[in-house]
C-alpha cells in the first residue's frame, strides 16, 4: 500500500519553482493531478510536439504545450 500525500497546492494558485530548468520563475497553476501528484503550470516547462500533416490538404506543425512538474518541485509564492 502506499501512503497517499496531500496535495499543498490548488488550482489558481501562484507558485515558485524550486528546483529543474525553470528555477525561480513564477506562474499560476491551471491543471492538477493528484494520482500522479503533478500541476501543470501556466508558460512554465515548455515542451515542442511535432504534429505529421494527417490528410493531403493539412500542413505540419510545431506546437508548444505546457509539461507536467511535480509539485514538490513548488512552493506558493
Amino acid at each position: 500500500m502506499s501512503k497517499i500525500q496531500k496535495m499543498h497546492i490548488k488550482i489558481g494558485d501562484t507558485v515558485k519553482i524550486i528546483s529543474g530548468s525553470n528555477k525561480n520563475q513564477i506562474g499560476e497553476v491551471m491543471k492538477v493531478f493528484p494520482n500522479s501528484k503533478k500541476i501543470i503550470v501556466k508558460g512554465i516547462n515548455l515542451k515542442f510536439k511535432h504534429c505529421k500533416p494527417n490528410r493531403e490538404n493539412e500542413i505540419g506543425e510545431i506546437k508548444q504545450i505546457e509539461a507536467p512538474i511535480h509539485h514538490s518541485n513548488v512552493k506558493l509564492n
